[in-house]
């Protein structure tokens, strides 16, 4: 299987070495870098076949595309890429509004998936399969963290999170909440939104993105920022009978009423290559796709308030 990456940054490298780990010699791994200006750790270079950097160096097809490259430059990246593969692999946020034009992707025979990895942690994948939704009248959801401290060794002022022009901004690089939201229970009716910047972190883009959302049968409440010095990613379930924690990083479920704790622990590569293998499934035709094109720039447009 020969798969391309289009962009190196430390999204594909944990991709590539999840593919390595899943398929071996099975696979193999080229990769399309804008410059050679980043020195490679030994590690990585020893997971990929071929190093590009120029187009004119690819090969005429590959069995599958990962476009891991900034996110403003996704759209045309597709567009300039899509002849290499009839499947693709779409970072998330997919595009930079939302509003792109995709007549131009509506193509039978290809597949393009958007990334939505959080779908796959055990406590997600838990209260998908075990809470009954249509019992839960409030739910309230919470991702804070440091900018400074996502990107160890990288400048943050440098990244493209504090940047609004390359897609950065904590309403779209927290997008993972608005998709489990969307995963566990759907669109709601009507969105009410604020984002601005209100911290003394050197960014132009939005770092506080508040929304509260309205379903026929219960309330959601989302906070995002940028600037919690202890981070903090969870969701409180409002129940006919219980009040539900459902802890992200810590991995674990508590029923405060009951007094009752479910630890669910895994590492980030479990549930990164449980989403690779649902990719594959969907490219072997195994099952359809879940997040299309259309579907994340739906969400994309609810979490920048444009829905």
């Amino acid at each position: 299987m020969r798969v391309l990456f289009i962009g190196l940054g430390s999204i594909a490298k944990r991709h590539i070495s999840n593919l390595k780990e899943m398929f071996g010699r099975e696979i193999s791994i080229t990769v399309l870098r804008s410059g050679n200006n980043l020195v490679l750790e030994d590690a990585i270079i020893f997971l990929i076949a071929h190093i590009c950097y120029d187009s004119s160096e690819l090969e005429q097809e590959y069995d599958a595309v990962f476009v891991t490259n900034p996110t403003s430059q996704h759209y045309n990246t597709l567009l300039k890429y899509k002849r290499l593969s009839n499947c693709f692999f779409v970072e998330k946020p997919v595009f930079l509004t939302g509003k792109e034009e995709l007549k131009l992707f509506k193509d039978d025979r290809k597949v393009y998936y958007v990334a939505c990895p959080i779908r796959y942690t055990n406590v997600i994948q838990y209260i998908k399969k075990n809470i009954d939704f249509s019992y839960v009248y409030s739910m309230r959801c919470i991702s804070s963290s440091y900018l400074p401290d996502w990107r160890t060794g990288i400048d943050y002022r440098q990244s493209y999170s504090a940047s609004k022009a390359l897609g950065g901004g904590v309403s779209i690089d927290l997008i993972h909440e608005w998709d489990y939201i969307d995963y566990l229970i759907g669109e709601p009716l009507d969105v009410k939104y604020i984002a601005t910047k209100k911290s003394d972190l050197e960014i132009d883009s939005d770092d506080i993105a508040v929304y509260i959302a309205e379903y026929e049968d219960k309330v959601v409440e989302i906070h995002l920022d940028y600037f919690g010095r202890v981070p903090i990613r969870r969701i409180e379930l409002f129940t006919h009978d219980d009040t539900i924690v459902v802890d992200l990083i810590n991995q674990k479920i508590e029923w405060l009423r009951q007094k009752k704790i479910i630890k669910l622990f895994q590492d980030r590569d479990e549930y990164q290559r449980r989403e690779l293998t649902h990719f594959f499934d969907i490219v072997k035709g195994k099952c359809d796709n879940d997040n299309t094109l259309e579907k994340a720039c739906k969400i994309l447009q609810r979490a920048r308030g444009e829905e």
